[in-house]
């Protein structure tokens, strides 16, 4: 299982805004970017904001490739998601009926570790990775440590009996009942379960993110 070990509140700087890869850290003075809001590196500070001195990077004007490569990179770490991976969900996209920007975010959306995330079993979508790949949950009933499984309208996710004895999940409910989950998940906070009841629309989806720049950016290759 692949995974990025680099330092994630560059990623954020990088970005040029908080993309919330720490969960409740990010809410607080403790976060990296109210220190640093400028980009990683040796001239961070000189380049702005979000990237760095050419290719329309940075101070000045974006180039369209450069204003594409971010909004693709942005979303790939919003999710966790390696390059070869993210591709992969692009070409399945392309496949399916509708608008292929859409399509590729449902399929980010519906993995298993942002269902954990969205439904308040996780403050972060590393978290959640981290709990599905050490087999915390079942889909189905059945144990499953895949964070990258993908979910369809009536899976069932819940907390794996022999983990509920664990102290993380005893104090699990009181974190869940001050987070809402979103009207395409069904949620039982007492059974520490939720399902899937339907595919996200677009207006349910992270609005930062360009699914029409990811496209070109794919396209164009």
């Amino acid at each position: 299982m692949a995974k990025n070990l680099s330092p994630v509140c560059k990623l954020c700087r990088r970005e040029g805004e908080k993309l919330f890869l720490k969960g409740e850290r990010c809410f607080t003075p403790k976060c990296s970017f109210e220190k640093r809001d400028f980009a990683p590196g040796q001239h961070g500070r000189t380049a702005g904001k979000g990237g760095g001195k050419g290719k329309g990077m940075g101070t000045g004007r974006a180039s369209d490739f450069a204003r594409q490569l971010r909004a693709k990179q942005k979303a790939r770490r919003i999710y966790g998601v390696m390059e070869r991976q993210f591709r992969r969900y692009y070409d399945t996209a392309i496949t399916r009926r509708g608008l292929t920007g859409l399509n590729l975010l449902q399929i980010l959306e519906s993995r298993l570790d942002n269902v954990v995330f969205r439904l308040g079993f996780a403050s972060s979508r590393s978290q959640a990775r981290l709990l599905v790949a050490h087999g915390h949950f079942t889909v189905n009933g059945r144990r499953n440590d895949v964070p990258s499984t993908l979910l369809g309208e009536g899976d069932v996710v819940s907390v794996r009996e022999g983990s509920n004895k664990l102290t993380y999940f005893k104090d699990l409910g009181a974190y869940t009942e001050k987070r809402t989950s979103p009207s395409w998940l069904s949620r039982n906070v007492a059974a520490m379960a939720g399902s899937v009841a339907r595919m996200p629309e677009r207006t349910e989806i992270d609005g930062s993110l360009d699914e029409q720049l990811i496209v070109e950016y794919y396209s164009r290759r």
